[in-house]
């Protein structure tokens, strides 16, 4: 074996297991997904502000919103309130140490499980009550948070905020990675075919077919929803920092326990299919978007 291939493929083993936020930060320094995201949210934005007179102080809910750079779109545009629940105390507490610095009381930070909330109507309630400080939200996020939810939940989850959080012109905004594609260089296909190969799972978090579940619900009659799919492009110069991209797409060790031949067959795939090529890997993301009230067409 070549010399540099197999230091180059030990560098790729060892950053297996790597601190999850340390990957996600890698991910969105070299890949535009958080461009994407806060592009889809500024145009969610649009709607709600034409649809609202100038004078409504808007508020929003970032669920799971840990400390990522759409908060200062956030923060810009919802004066009334902006609430910020992450179960990470890290992500939260750099946001809190932002809010001192920069004077922005107008944020607040709520640590818990949004799943132990919003599957329970009762504790709905007492979360509006207690930490909304009973004002409900024009805005509900989910920005890669669903990820943490059963898909079988979302339709209740999406119920409560919809009827009890979420005012009466409003939107709910979630994005998510596409759960299919035929493309091996997409972040879908390498997920469904080694965590299907190695554990037997595939992707199952559709946005798509979630769409067309809440079209037919009678409370969405008059809600207008939209999906709209981008393509994001992700690559760095560093092999250890692109492995640890992989290593978070494919949810080891966090989900799947990757056997270390196991792990070893999946370094040596990226590094003969991407690195060697310097080809980029694609992620498919999926928008839905979500519009209460809303009488024009919206957009997404």
């Amino acid at each position: 074996m070549d010399f540099r291939y197999k230091k180059m493929i030990e560098a790729g083993l060892k950053v297996a297991g790597s601190n999850m936020c340390d990957e996600d930060k890698i991910w969105s320094r070299y890949s535009q997904d958080k461009v994407d995201i806060g592009e889809g949210l500024a145009r969610v934005v649009r709607v709600l502000n034409k649809a609202l007179s100038l004078s409504v102080k808007m508020r929003a809910l970032s669920i799971g919103s840990s400390d990522e750079p759409q908060f200062r779109i956030l923060e810009t545009f919802f004066q009334g309130g902006l609430y910020l629940f992450d179960i990470d105390k890290e992500a939260l507490d750099n946001v809190r140490e932002r809010i001192r610095r920069q004077h922005t009381g107008h944020v607040q930070t709520i640590r818990g499980d949004y799943t132990a909330v919003f599957l329970n109507h009762d504790k709905t309630q007492v979360f509006l009550k207690d930490r909304l400080e009973s004002g409900k939200v024009n805005l509900a996020t989910f920005h890669h948070s669903l990820y943490y939810c059963q898909k079988e939940a979302w339709a209740q989850i999406f119920e409560r905020i919809y009827t009890q959080i979420i005012a009466s012109v409003g939107a709910i905004h979630a994005v998510l990675m596409s759960s299919h594609s035929d493309d091996e260089g997409t972040t879908t296909w390498l997920y469904n075919y080694f965590a299907g190969k190695f554990c037997g799972c595939r992707n199952d978090q559709d946005l798509g077919r979630f769409k067309r579940e809440l079209s037919r619900g009678r409370i969405y009659k008059d809600t207008r929803l939209f999906l709209r799919t981008n393509r994001i492009h992700f690559y760095v110069h560093d092999f250890t920092k692109f492995m640890a991209v992989i290593w978070m797409i494919l949810l080891y060790p966090a989900v799947h326990r990757y056997t270390l031949k196991q792990r070893e067959e999946i370094t040596e795939f990226i590094y003969r299919r991407f690195w060697m090529k310097k080809k980029p890997l694609i992620q498919m993301q999926d928008h839905l978007v979500l519009y209460k009230g809303i009488k024009f067409r919206g957009s997404i």
